[in-house]
């Protein structure tokens, strides 16, 4: 679940981790209130979106008074930032920048390990900074057995370069607020970009990008609390709502397989014969038609889906069951429109196949394996 700027550095705050003052606000006529109540500027006006680019968009203007900032808001309300409409504005008292470093810790499923990664290049993206000056982006990782170390801080500031005492002070503890942000709040990104040094001297984050495991949502009600329902994604919305594991993708063959690894195997498959995946759904263990209606519900909301691959795999679950729980479904919702192929491979494969072939459903193309499937759906989503 990824987090707005404001719900990040509320996070960071808690931990210790210095961030400006400030107030969200929904329109421009509060923006102008908040600005006075910030000491009537000059502030920073920031559209909260849960996407990058923000900056070039349009969406992060600087206001000298309470006036500019509510014409600055009306500027950036309504506007559409990838596909993000900014409904949403942070209202910051604005930071003189004399240094911009960069500060970050992610999870590293190679080694899975938390990764820090630090720089005294801030303010650029980070992707940049690794291809013209990898030398300058210091690495490190930590090992969960031993748990977060000093002198990891200290390694990490001492190979970025950086010299000032009162700063080099501030960062080892920046960096240990971050790792326990991290760790006790079951991230996955904690970002600062920049993590900037004013002319006098104070060090402080002014942004923040913060992304937290789902699966531990519920060990963090106050965290789960934050997601923004109408930000997502309408189809992700309905099968989260629907108990269906569902990623939308930009394709037109749509999927449906029995466990996480086949559906995203699946998805690779389809890409490999040329195809367009147009999402990644994992109907579970079980193939019942409750189920299997659920799941076709949500992938044929999408208008650019024209073919529909089951793939289903019979270990447990007998593939002549998850055969007529299909035909259940269909008889349940009209999927005329759509050409469906289902690969059944496992336990009763055979009788599975035969209950589709006899079903007398002309829509319905079954195959005995991946590969084929594959094909078979792609070509008819041509």
């Amino acid at each position: 679940m990824d987090l707005y700027e404001y719900q990040g550095k509320q996070l960071f705050k808690k931990f210790g981790i210095p961030v400006s003052d400030g107030e969200l606000v929904a329109d421009a006529s509060d923006a102008a209130r908040a600005t006075k109540e910030l000491g009537g500027g000059p502030v920073v006006v920031k559209a909260q979106v849960l996407t990058g680019g923000r900056g070039k968009a349009g969406g992060v203007k600087l206001a000298d008074d309470p006036s500019d900032a509510q014409a600055k808001a009306e500027a950036i309300l309504g506007l559409d930032i990838r596909g993000h409409v900014v409904k949403k504005l942070w209202i910051e008292q604005a930071s003189d920048i004399a240094k911009e470093y960069y500060l970050s810790i992610t999870f590293d499923r190679g080694a899975k390990q938390p990764l820090f990664m630090f720089t005294t290049q801030g303010g650029v993206e980070i992707e940049q900074v690794a291809e013209e000056n990898p030398d300058a982006l210091v690495r490190l990782h930590v090992d969960p057995l031993e748990g977060f170390q000093p002198w990891q801080a200290r390694k990490l500031v001492y190979d970025g370069g950086v010299t000032d005492p009162g700063e080099q002070k501030q960062l080892l503890g920046i960096i240990g607020g971050l790792y326990r942000c991290f760790v006790e709040t079951d991230a996955m990104l904690t970002e600062i970009n920049p993590l900037i040094v004013t002319p006098e001297g104070e060090v402080k984050a002014l942004d923040s990008k913060f992304t937290v495991d789902d699966n531990a949502l519920y060990r963090h009600p106050d965290i789960a609390a934050m997601r923004d329902v109408e930000a997502a994604d309408p189809l992700e919305a309905l099968a989260r709502e629907k108990g269906v594991t569902y990623v939308k993708l930009d394709g037109d063959v749509g999927i449906l397989g029995n466990g996480a690894g086949l559906s995203m195997s699946t998805v690779d498959v389809v890409a490999h014969v040329g195809g367009r995946p147009a999402n990644f759904c994992d109907l579970g263990g079980g193939g019942d038609a409750q189920g299997v209606v659920d799941a076709l519900e949500v992938i044929t909301r999408d208008p650019q889906v024209k073919s529909i691959f089951f793939n289903i795999f019979g270990g447990i679950t007998r593939c002549d069951e998850v055969a007529r729980g299909i035909l259940q479904a269909l008889d349940q919702m009209d999927m005329s429109a759509y050409p469906i192929v289902v690969r059944l491979d496992g336990t009763n494969s055979v009788e599975g196949r035969q209950i589709l072939a006899e079903a007398g459903r002309p829509n319905i193309h079954p195959e005995a394996t991946m590969l084929e499937g594959a094909r078979r759906a792609v070509e008819l989503a041509r």
